[in-house]
């Protein structure tokens, strides 16, 4: 296959009437989903509702028509919300337009100099630091709407902001917030007994009913922006000023880096639930051109929305088709029914935020970064603060700096230099594989050099070929001098797909700076403590009695 044709071409070869109902099923599904969402995006963006719609179809379109992800789901996301509101207040939504349209160029570039693997060098204490501060900070934007307190402009600034949410909270609406809180109970029992039940638009449907039959005091999406314009915005080309485009370039290259991350990041998630392998830097491009057009009909910036995607793909979708009827699905509701969406509580929406921020933030990430090293530790708790004092790209920028300078003092303290003693070959006979015999029940790879942030994608070598490997894997760990929190994490994938298709991992030969992190980040729990062997003599042995146990329990 042209490793630069999107999927959706690809998926037309044996399209057929039975996969486009499934498609049709999944999009308008999933269509209905991202309705509320695109709503409540736009609005703690600080625009109108409208702008998450239009952004959700031309956007969901073009992602899902040109990208390289089988069943990407493109739209506005939680991870523009900050950046969004930073530039809107200082440039203007003009000048959100014009930093979106940079964006989608900074994109197209990344994809076309095959770049789309680059997002890798970002570590997962930084991924997991910011994506915790914008979580909270989205959460605290929507303090004010969840408890209906009455207060003028709500300050940018967190501490600020908590600040004059604290002042205000005696004019609390008892009101306002029942019909919050409901929505959030809603959701969150739809999302445990209900799981193909779209929590959100039950939410948002039986909310809206609640306070337009009891006319309750709240407000709603009518009373604080008028109303939802039926139809798309005529085209706009954002006016290019140089003066603005240079000022625009620091959020731009921000927007940018978010889109690529969280598509990406999107995209591994499909392929793990779907069984497909996206393009990398056909996405980028596609994510490229979609936040070019998006400014031009009034829109947000996009990128792939990971539990859209993972939505489309538990309704049954089959192709790219489904993430082109989502769009579509969204263009019909704005022709025939936003007027009625000027009678949903903004209230309910913030509830839908609240689930939206928690889920985002992979809060069970962070017992687990605790247990590693101190320095991954401050990468993520500088990363966090920055996130929520100051603003992401200076999070993102010391973050990637501190990161850089950990980077360089673990492969400095792994270096050694000793003399080769007879007792050093000796020890070592334990290691080699020359003199060994290997079975045909298990096979053996190596890691050579530090598996750091930027190495770990070459575990697709194991990965992409599972299914053609014997019961065990062996993972020689001996000329590997230096793990990180990403490279471990790379691993515990590993040892979890692995074992989903009933094959067994064993590790030998760790040294010392990884065996310490494995240790503390009590990495036995993942791949058993017998499966961590001294040397490929013991793994050999180990492999063995994991043949003889399978053979056993088949009789």
């Amino acid at each position: 296959m042209n490793p630069w044709l999107p999927k959706f071409f690809e998926c037309l070869a044996d399209y057929d009437k039975k996969k486009f109902i499934a498609d049709l099923i999944a999009g308008v599904t999933v269509g209905l989903v991202a309705l509320p969402l695109a709503m409540a995006f736009a609005i703690s963006s600080g625009v109108p509702p409208q702008a998450g719609i239009y952004c959700a179809v031309v956007t969901g379109f073009l992602i899902s028509a040109l990208g390289g992800s089988k069943m990407q789901i493109g739209g506005p996301t939680g991870a523009f919300v900050v950046v969004v509101a930073g530039i809107i207040a200082k440039y203007g939504i003009e000048g959100l337009f014009v930093c979106t349209l940079m964006a989608g160029i900074i994109l197209i570039i990344l994809g076309i100099t095959g770049m789309g693997t680059a997002v890798r060098f970002i570590p997962r204490p930084v991924v997991v630091g910011f994506t915790n501060g914008i979580a909270m900070l989205i959460a605290s934007t929507q303090i004010k709407d969840f408890f209906g307190l009455k207060m003028g402009a709500v300050p940018s600034e967190f501490l600020a902001r908590m600040e004059a949410l604290a002042e205000a909270f005696h004019t609390i609406s008892w009101e306002a917030t029942a019909l919050g809180a409901s929505s959030l109970a809603l959701i969150l029992l739809c999302t445990r007994y209900l799981k193909r039940v779209p929590g959100y638009i039950v939410a948002l449907l039986l909310g809206t009913l609640v306070a337009a039959v009891f006319q309750l005091p709240v407000e709603t999406i009518g009373s604080k922006f008028g109303g939802i314009p039926s139809g798309l915005p005529q085209f706009h080309v954002p006016r290019l000023r140089w003066d603005l485009i240079l000022k625009l370039l620091s959020p731009a290259l921000t927007v940018a880096m978010l889109g690529a991350i969280e598509s990406l990041m999107s995209a591994v998630v499909s392929d793990r639930m779907s069984g497909d392998q996206h393009k990398p830097n056909v996405e980028l491009i596609a994510q490229g051109i979609a936040n070019i057009v998006s400014p031009m009909f009034g829109g947000l910036p996009a990128t792939g929305a990971i539990a859209r995607t993972a939505t489309n793909i538990r309704a049954g979708a089959q192709s790219p088709v489904a993430g082109m009827i989502h769009a579509l699905t969204l263009l019909a509701i704005l022709v025939f029914a936003a007027p009625l969406a000027k009678f949903i509580p903004m209230a309910v929406l913030a509830g839908i935020l609240f689930v939206v921020s928690w889920n985002m933030g992979e809060w069970k990430e962070i017992p687990q970064l605790l247990k590693l090293s101190k320095a991954d530790i401050a990468v993520w708790f500088v990363t966090f603060l920055l996130t929520v004092i100051a603003d992401l790209t200076l999070a993102v920028e010391f973050g990637m700096i501190l990161a850089a300078l950990m980077f360089i003092r673990k492969v400095a303290v792994t270096t050694t230099i000793s003399q080769v003693t007879h007792d050093y070959i000796a020890e070592s006979r334990v290691h080699i594989l020359q003199d060994k015999s290997i079975p045909d029940y298990l096979t053996i790879f190596r890691i050579h050099g530090p598996f750091l942030f930027g190495a770990t994608e070459k575990m697709h070598e194991i990965t992409n070929r599972i299914e053609e490997l014997p019961e065990t894997v062996i993972l020689r760990l001996r000329n590997m001098p230096a793990l990180d929190a990403t490279g471990l994490q790379a691993l515990e994938e590993l040892a979890s797909s692995l074992k989903k298709t009933g094959r067994n991992l064993v590790l030998c030969g760790a040294r010392e700076q990884p065996l310490q992190l494995m240790k503390q980040a009590q990495f036995e729990k993942v791949v058993g403590d017998e499966n961590l062997c001294e040397s490929i003599a013991s793994a050999l042995d180990r492999a063995g009695e994991l043949h003889r146990a399978g053979a056993t329990s088949v009789r």
